[in-house]
């Protein structure tokens, strides 16, 4: 099933879908990704934002395809976590850190990636420019998946780079526009 999933990314990704930002590196073993986005927002809201995926996640990319069913608790130890509708649950990312207004990072794998024998740092960087945020997304993933990850690196950037969008769309107008 999970390799369905990836297929259905990368398909994402050859329709074209929504403007790509920058695979830095990718390789057999891993890659890293380093995306960069303005929003027209005070770094704290945008902050508050980012920490309700809920409201911006695009529910395409959910198990449960519903992103009311995703949470975010911003401490350290704490769970971006999904309900699935017969009870069950899905741990997406935990928590490693959390400074309010200025960086969250969280580890783990999204989606088709938690089938793999690997693991990724995502951090979230804010800096206040005036009135605004210039919000960077920067991620290291590694390990191991048959066949490696090189080939999903492009995908995994698109994924985010729409989730992204999303964020900014709901930050800046109260609604997650999707960018499909």
């Amino acid at each position: 099933m999970w390799k369905n999933a990836i297929v259905l990314v990368i398909a994402n990704v050859i329709a074209g879908n929504a403007a790509s930002a920058a695979v830095v590196d990718s390789n057999a073993s891993g890659f890293s990704i380093e995306q960069q986005i303005h929003i027209a927002t005070p770094p704290d809201k945008v902050y508050a934002a980012l920490v309700q995926p809920q409201k911006w996640w695009d529910p395409r990319h959910t198990y449960s395809h519903d992103a009311a069913n995703l949470s975010l608790d911003p401490k350290a130890g704490g769970c971006w976590c999904e309900r699935l509708s017969d009870g069950g649950t899905v741990q997406h990312l935990v928590v490693v850190f959390a400074d309010p207004g200025k960086m969250l990072r969280v580890r783990g794998a999204l989606g088709p990636l938690q089938a793999t024998g690997g693991d990724g740092a995502f951090t979230w960087t804010l800096k206040s420019d005036g009135q605004a945020t210039d919000l960077t997304l920067a991620v290291q993933f590694g390990g191991y998946m048959k066949g490696g990850f090189t080939d999903l690196s492009g995908a995994v950037d698109q994924v985010l780079g729409d989730q992204n969008a999303r964020l900014k769309s709901f930050v800046e107008t109260g609604q997650p526009n999707s960018v499909h």
